[in-house]
């Protein structure tokens, strides 16, 4: 579920709106860490749309852990 981009960043291929695909991915992250409550986003607690190591891009988000 993970692309590289042109900067060499993952970039996540579900794009902005693939809330399951986003919380099976978090559920298998070692890295996961929630965002401050204020940040989160997606109903599940457990999202990579909720974490604190995504960066938002205008298709979808990059992950920094």
């Amino acid at each position: 579920m993970w692309q590289i981009n042109q900067r060499g960043e993952r970039a996540f291929a579900g794009g902005n709106e693939d809330w399951p695909g986003a919380a099976r991915m978090a559920a298998l992250c070692m890295a996961f860490h929630p965002d401050v409550e204020e940040e989160q986003v997606a109903d599940e607690a457990r999202s990579c749309y909720n974490c604190r190591y995504r960066r938002w891009t205008a298709a979808s988000f990059v992950c920094g852990a």
